[in-house]
């Protein structure tokens, strides 16, 4: 501790944006994951997020599924060229069913004959913990590089595994079969939806609305169980829109992102498919993108996700006064009519209650910024935010 005192500013390492401990105050992300969410959440309201929890998807094992006991008899029955490994946890569960049905020798000594390709770290960390050596890993920790791998090659005549991660590879394992390979299919778990829907439901209305910044994915069976549940309801065009305009969809990596790529969304990616690297990713571009700046009323306010920033203190707001706020942001100094603040406002109340709404969602406004000259009355004409002379 002492050692510490005595370094002087210049010696102390700068704390960059993305690990400061305010990067993501006022911003409100969702978080899907089941497996590992508690972490990912963790990540995020350290960096001062609020977190929306909808778990979409439940991993279901497959230990005793006849399915993966015949996939791996079909490995055993003669020499396997290649096994492709897609997860960790996937492989780690082989593993274990397969001593569970007293196969395990024989299983590690076919794959221990074979090529190992772990699509990642982590699927080549369980390679190595289970005694075996892995052969190559794509740079990118894509299938879609694995594939490109083996297709370079002759693969007529070659047995090549393939390990599910958790919905079918039918375009990888087409392909492969398409060049001449024999390929077994190894569904060693599945996803299946969440069995209480509500919070996901409830996220995808938050989305639609616009009352969460960011939602965080980190697996494409997840971006697919939220897209099938909007669908359900008759609102997936909706949730789309809403992730190609206001809301960010923010993934662990490319495969995660893959469906919304398909459907021209284009996701926030870290460099590295980890989640610490996605919530950096996150505390990085949400205060870059989705934070305005300025003075109104000689007070310093930054508007970000759903508070404010008024002179350094944080202070939350509700949707009717955020909804107002931004709208009189985007003109600083401006009049903004009534009619222009009631569209806004969430909900669209009717045309009789409208003038009501409105002021009584600037006297919330007024009342949660504190200082008061920030929001002007103009008198029967509407409103403006106190940053210079009217001009219009």
């Amino acid at each position: 501790m002492t050692a510490l005192m005595d370094r002087t500013p210049l010696e102390m390492a700068p704390m960059s944006l993305e690990t400061a401990p305010d990067a993501l105050a006022g911003f409100t992300i969702g978080v899907t994951a089941t497996r590992r969410s508690e972490e990912l959440a963790a990540l995020l309201e350290r960096r001062g997020a609020r977190v929306v929890r909808a778990p979409a998807i439940r991993i279901v094992p497959l230990e005793e599924d006849a399915g993966l006991l015949a996939a791996t008899r079909a490995c055993l029955e003669a020499p396997v060229d290649d096994v492709v490994i897609t997860t960790g946890v996937g492989f780690r569960g082989w593993m274990a069913a397969a001593e569970g049905w007293g196969l395990s020798a024989d299983l590690n000594a076919h794959l221990g004959n074979a090529r190992l390709l772990a699509r990642g770290p982590k699927a080549r960390g369980a390679v190595r913990a289970a005694g075996l050596a892995d052969f190559w890993t794509p740079a990118t920790e894509s299938c879609e590089e694995v594939k490109e791998y083996l297709l370079a090659q002759d693969l007529r005549g070659r047995r090549i595994a393939v390990q599910l991660h958790g919905e079918p590879l039918d375009g990888f394992v087409a392909s492969l079969r398409e060049a001449g390979a024999e390929v077994i299919e190894v569904p060693v778990y599945r996803w299946l939806p969440y069995r209480d829907t509500s919070p996901l439901r409830r996220l995808i209305s938050q989305v639609i609305t616009g009352s969460v910044d960011a939602v965080a994915f980190t697996s494409a069976p997840a971006v697919l169980a939220m897209l099938g549940a909007a669908r359900a309801d008759g609102l997936e065009d909706a949730l789309l829109a809403a992730f190609d305009t206001r809301v960010v969809a923010a993934c662990v990596g490319p495969v995660t992102a893959g469906p919304l790529t398909q459907r021209g969304v284009r996701a926030v990616q870290p460099d590295r498919a980890r989640l610490g690297a996605l919530a950096r990713t996150l505390a990085r571009h949400l205060p870059e993108s989705g934070v305005t700046r300025l003075v109104a009323g000689g007070h310093d306010l930054e508007i970000r996700g759903h508070a404010v920033v008024v002179d350094g203190e944080l202070k939350p707001l509700p949707p009717a006064p955020m909804a107002v706020l931004k709208r009189l942001a985007e003109r600083p100094g401006h009049v903004v009519n009534r009619a222009d603040l009631r569209v806004v406002l969430p909900g669209g109340p009717s045309r009789d209650s409208a003038e009501h709404a409105v002021e009584m969602a600037i006297t919330r406004l007024r009342r949660a910024l504190g200082p008061s000259g920030i929001v002007e009355t103009v008198v029967k004409r509407g409103y403006r935010l106190a940053c210079g002379r009217d001009e219009r």
